[in-house]
């Protein structure tokens, strides 16, 4: 996930303790903000290529 999650503690780690050194804001790439799906909607849950590579083309325009 997104809020909550190991990612987002990294996340705000980088961001706390580099924050004058990145180029651009850390940008989060997770499951959509909704309770995880039985295993049979995992698939559309879980970010793919198209939404990683939208967070990169975003950090890369800032």
């Amino acid at each position: 996930p997104v809020n909550v999650g190991l990612g987002a503690e990294i996340a705000a780690t980088v961001m706390a303790h580099c924050f004058y050194d990145l180029e651009a804001p850390v940008e989060r790439v997770g499951g959509y903000n909704v309770p995880y799906p039985p295993a049979r909607a995992e698939d559309d849950y879980l970010p793919d290529l198209d939404r990683v590579l939208d967070a990169v083309d975003r950090v890369c325009a800032s």
